[in-house]
């Protein structure tokens, strides 16, 4: 059940608050920032179930094996356990599965940000010939021939008839429900936990200008939403961001990911390079690369000099940002 402590409803987007499905935009803590949907795609409990049957659904690839739940697993924050998803037949690509929570909050989607919506976003894997493989007018027609979807796109959105705009506005619906806000952290910021000495200094350290991960790791949702280049490469083979924008200044940049549930989505960075956030660290610490367009917010973290109880104090603070109530929500998954 959800937290009567940490659930500020607000009705203000939507007259209601709770589904099978989960938590609907507009129900949230009230720490977190307000929230705006598209007004051509407000969620409705028969668009999220619709899109949460389409999640779930491998009929949105080409070989009927792979779903977005394939790479996007609730137990890993609806991310995925290895540095690399495999997609139809085992075709790899270069990135790490994004972990989809909070994302209504979320201006630009993907490592690249090359979805300026969730709606884009979730229609991007079925074309994607290392992910889905599989063409929109191909899943349109799979998807009108199943008995049951025609009657769900009836009730989602006044048709029976499937469109790909319908499915990428359903799977995004969905998509908005997967809210992670009742960690042990939250229930310090609102008074209901007390925090041991080894995770208040971690906390002091992650928020310190020593460490100055709270730069890029700020305000509630513990990210900024930006693209940084971190130093991962001197000369970065994957150009992040600037493949998508054409700008020189933009290589090697990636979207900073959330640190809500870092605990359950390892292996870490674009790449799934790091398996360990000991490791992360160790590479915050010391390992930085020169990298043609270095953050700035990085320069004075070269030699840092963390100790190792320095970064055991920081990893017992991450922890406290692991959602068990949300990974284990019988009504988001299958």
């Amino acid at each position: 059940m959800i937290n009567s402590l940490l659930r500020v409803i607000t009705y203000a987007l939507f007259p209601f608050a709770l589904c099978a499905c989960g938590v609907i935009p507009g129900s949230f803590p009230s720490e977190f920032p307000a929230v705006s949907v598209p007004s051509d795609n407000p969620g409705t409990e028969a668009g999220i179930a619709l899109g949460k049957k389409l999640f779930f659904d491998p009929i949105l690839s080409s070989n009927g094996e792979v779903s977005c739940a394939s790479c996007h697993q609730q137990a890993s924050s609806f991310g995925d356990s290895v540095a690399i998803s495999p997609g139809v037949d085992g075709a790899l690509g270069n990135r790490n599965a994004n972990p989809l929570i909070n994302l209504a909050w979320s201006d630009f989607l993907f490592w690249d940000g090359r979805a300026a919506s969730l709606e884009e976003q979730s229609l991007g894997p079925i074309e994607n010939p290392l992910e889905m493989n599989e063409t929109l007018e191909n899943v349109v027609l799979k998807v009108q021939s199943q008995e049951e979807y025609p009657v769900l796109f009836e009730l989602a959105f006044g048709s029976s008839e499937v469109t790909s705009e319908n499915i990428g506005k359903a799977i995004a619906q969905y998509e908005r429900t997967l809210v992670s806000a009742s960690s042990p952290y939250d229930e310090f910021i609102v008074g209901n936990r007390e925090l041991s000495t080894n995770e208040r200094r971690g906390m002091d350290l992650f928020f310190s200008s020593r460490t100055n991960c709270s730069a890029c790791h700020d305000t509630i949702l513990f990210t900024d939403g930006r693209f940084h280049d971190i130093g991962l490469d001197a000369n970065p083979s994957d150009l992040g961001r600037g493949a998508i924008t054409s700008e020189a200044g933009d290589d090697g940049k990636f979207k900073t990911p959330t640190l809500r549930n870092i605990s359950l989505t390892g292996p870490y960075m674009h790449d799934g390079r790091f398996t360990s956030l000991r490791q992360v660290l160790d590479f915050y610490d010391r390992n930085i690369q020169n990298s043609p367009n270095l953050s700035g917010r990085l320069n004075n973290l070269r030699r840092n000099g963390l100790s190792g109880r320095d970064k055991e104090d920081i990893i017992s603070f991450l922890l406290l940002l692991t959602d068990q109530e949300f990974v284990n929500n019988e009504g988001l998954g299958e």
